[in-house]
């Protein structure tokens, strides 16, 4: 084993799968900080719907990217990855390893091999899907994506409006799917990655889904999108567990509803996600409860 080598273990996988708890276990067995990769637990305002991990869950194990931004700051994944790599360098300076945590696919591939490049699209495509996107709804561009770009439709949020746009638009400007533009040349990076991906069987999956959408209502999620209301248009707020609500308070639909909506729509994401991982056969599986199992690869992995 190489005395001066830098490790990042990544820890991923669907929503409600079992992250934290592990994540925090392994942090303390290597004395080591977790940067988190979640897009939306890094907005101060969004706690209960993010299901953010709490100072107390913490158990002292410091973490970074959570608490980071305002939802009305402008951030992105290419900002996450500058941010990320920045203080990745400097904590590798007193740490062997760093755990790099979280669900986001592509805040992760941002750190791990940098972020694809896209074309410059014309601002009047763009206005033009906003526009039919605010007459014929979600469902229509989202069906015309799965046709123009069958392979990109399979992982993206069909019901986040902006990256169905993005993707439309994008592929409007080149007349290419916009599939073929995420394979740009890797970045090299000062770390080895080792990356772990914990999954559950579905049925397990979705019932603590289930339980943690019930859970986040107990502790209140309605009354905190009530106090978004004013924001709902931002980008930070285009999120499944917000966007429901922001329908029930506007009269759209009742809270049984929106508290299905939030069940199923989550449940959508995470199958969305393991899409998203199994196309990488860098990720070695794991159940989260095999913490020992995990030990010995990390060890194996160590050069």
């Amino acid at each position: 084993m190489s005395i001066n080598q830098k490790y990042l273990i990544v820890i991923s996988g669907p929503t409600a799968v079992g992250k934290t708890d592990l994540t925090i276990s392994l942090a303390q067995h290597f004395d080591c900080p977790i940067l988190s990769c979640d897009s939306r637990q890094i907005y101060k305002e969004l706690n209960i719907g993010t299901a953010k991990v709490t100072e107390e869950e913490q158990k002292g194990v410091p973490h970074h990217f959570i608490n980071n931004v305002s939802i009305e700051d402008s951030y992105s994944a290419g900002i996450y990855e500058e941010e990320a790599i920045e203080l990745i360098n400097e904590l590798h300076k007193e740490h062997k390893y760093l755990i790099l945590s979280g669900g986001t696919g592509l805040y992760i591939q941002a750190v791990l091999t940098g972020l694809d490049h896209f074309p410059d699209v014309d601002k009047n495509i763009l206005d033009r899907l906003e526009n039919e996107f605010e007459e014929k709804g979600i469902l229509a561009l989202s069906q015309r994506l799965k046709e123009l770009d069958p392979q990109y439709y399979e992982s993206v949020d069909t019901q986040n409006s902006r990256r169905v746009i993005r993707a439309l638009s994008v592929i409007e400007q080149s007349g290419k799917p916009f599939s073929t533009f995420l394979n740009s040349p890797k970045k090299e990076r000062n770390f080895v990655p080792i990356q772990i991906l914990l999954e559950r069987e579905r049925e397990a999956l979705y019932t603590r889904i289930n339980q943690r959408v019930d859970l986040m209502i107990e502790a209140g999620l309605v009354e905190e999108v009530k106090g978004l209301i004013n924001h709902k248009e931002l980008k930070a707020l285009d999120t499944v567990g917000y966007r429901e609500i922001f329908d029930h308070l506007d009269g759209k639909t009742d809270i049984a509803t929106a508290i299905e909506l939030i069940k199923r729509n989550t449940r959508r994401y995470a199958k969305r996600q393991m899409t998203w991982f199994r196309r990488d056969p860098k990720w070695n599986a794991f159940h989260p409860d095999e913490r020992d199992k995990i030990l010995s690869f990390i060890d194996s992995e160590l050069k």
